[in-house]
């Protein structure tokens, strides 16, 4: 009612308004003292931390590469930012994101085409799907992806990613697949993150069964750094799915926005 006072207030004033509302029983009671009132009162506490939040959540949203935020990443980056999880929490976030008419990209299924292979190929698989680490430089994941570009050709990415520190620390670009040099310069990469990083003696490197990867020069490398290979079940992408997952939000959240 307040909202339509305030609309119509400049052409008929906020008495005889109020005196036309208070006739109707639609529109339920308010005097021009109430109304007034209403208007001069200080804004609450929940509602002016609302409003702080709302705008900080628009401020990421309106951020290039963090317009692709749903609400869970929009929470972690207020908390980031100093928000209390207490005052904002992921639910409060969502319902706001909601109000505004935000949302986050989401990714498409992919249909599976094929059946999955049994067996590792002869290759060892100490990770058994546990992509879990206790410290930087114990365990990575490699991956090269297919990425389709604006004029309908494709480009391919490869990945290293440290699943302690949850970061790609290797990553190498080009417009077409070469065996010998596109992997291997994300896995330079991510060795010389590793040597400022402790060093990467007795660190597991695991990837799945593409010719990319388990290729003789990427595999002679990956052992002359003093690495560990491990390789998933032949055709079987769950065994690999913390490479596949950073993979998936690339394409989504960073090919998709060019």
């Amino acid at each position: 009612m307040a909202a339509y006072i305030d609309e119509h207030r400049s052409r008929f004033k906020v008495g005889p308004i109020c005196g036309v509302l208070s006739e109707s029983l639609d529109c339920g009671f308010l005097t021009p003292r109430g109304y007034r009132m209403f208007r001069t009162r200080p804004v609450s506490r929940m509602r002016a931390g609302y409003e702080a939040l709302a705008r900080d959540i628009l401020q990421i949203h309106s951020d290039f590469f963090m317009a692709v935020y749903g609400y869970g990443k929009m929470h972690a980056q207020l908390v980031a930012q100093g928000w209390d999880p207490a005052e904002a929490g992921r639910d409060q976030v969502m319902n706001i994101m909601r109000e505004l008419g935000i949302r986050g990209v989401r990714r498409g299924r992919t249909p599976v085409t094929t059946e999955p292979a049994k067996g590792t190929g002869g290759r060892p698989d100490p990770v058994d799907r546990r992509f879990e680490a206790c410290a930087p430089n114990r365990l990575h994941v490699a991956d090269v992806t297919y990425v389709r570009m604006a004029n309908g050709s494709f480009g391919c990415t490869a990945f290293v990613t440290d699943v302690y520190a949850r970061r790609i620390v290797g990553w190498a670009c080009a417009m077409a697949m070469n065996t010998q040099e596109l992997p291997l310069q994300a896995l330079e990469q991510a060795v010389s993150w590793a040597a400022s990083h402790g060093g990467a003696d007795g660190l597991i490197h695991h990837s799945d069964h593409g010719t990319q990867c388990i290729g003789m020069v990427y595999a002679t490398g990956v052992m002359e750094y003093g690495m560990l290979p491990s390789t998933g079940t032949v055709g079987d992408s769950y065994d690999n799915a913390m490479a596949e997952s950073a993979d998936g939000a690339y394409r989504t959240e960073l090919v998709c926005v060019f």
